[in-house]
């Protein structure tokens, strides 16, 4: 498969303003392990094939457990997660599928218990930002593993 088309240059100035917010979201108060599991998780929602590339190796470059990335499809039922990260996980995907009458009260009062306003602010904002990137990979057919030396990702061993 190869690339639709670059994104970056034909809206440079969009394009990195997309990468900014991106990278703020990064510098939030969200803990790191917390923030790539749900970009792995709602990027496995979306189908984004070159993010979930993308964040898996990063997951496993920061130390995070293979199975722990295995079981976010099946999070609810695994017992790998704390009270913290399914909250973050319910939160991710309520915000990524969007249901038909808003975000239901059970789920916002659940990450409610778990983060601060700040944190549960941090955390949307991280949604935000990978559901836009995953969609962006997914329109114009973005390369799985295509920027891995950019982003220091060639040093996993995922073969």
């Amino acid at each position: 498969m190869t690339q639709r088309m670059d994104p970056a240059q034909q809206s440079p100035d969009t394009y990195r303003k997309l990468v900014a917010f991106a990278v703020a979201v990064r510098g939030g108060s969200l803990d790191a392990n917390i923030r790539t599991l749900i970009e792995i998780r709602a990027s496995q929602i979306n189908g984004c094939a070159f993010c979930l590339d993308m964040h898996v190796k990063e997951a496993k470059l920061h130390g995070e457990r293979e199975l722990r990335v295995h079981h976010l499809p099946v999070w609810r039922e695994s017992p790998l997660f704390n009270a913290r990260e399914r909250a973050a996980l319910a939160w991710t995907e309520v915000l990524t599928r969007l249901p038909e009458g808003g975000v239901p009260d059970a789920i916002f009062n659940e990450v409610r218990a778990e983060f601060s306003d700040h944190e549960m602010a941090d955390l949307t904002f991280a949604i935000m930002a990978i559901n836009a990137l995953n969609r962006q990979g997914i329109a114009f057919a973005a390369v799985p593993g295509s920027s891995d030396k950019l982003f220091g990702l060639d040093k996993v061993d995922l073969a």
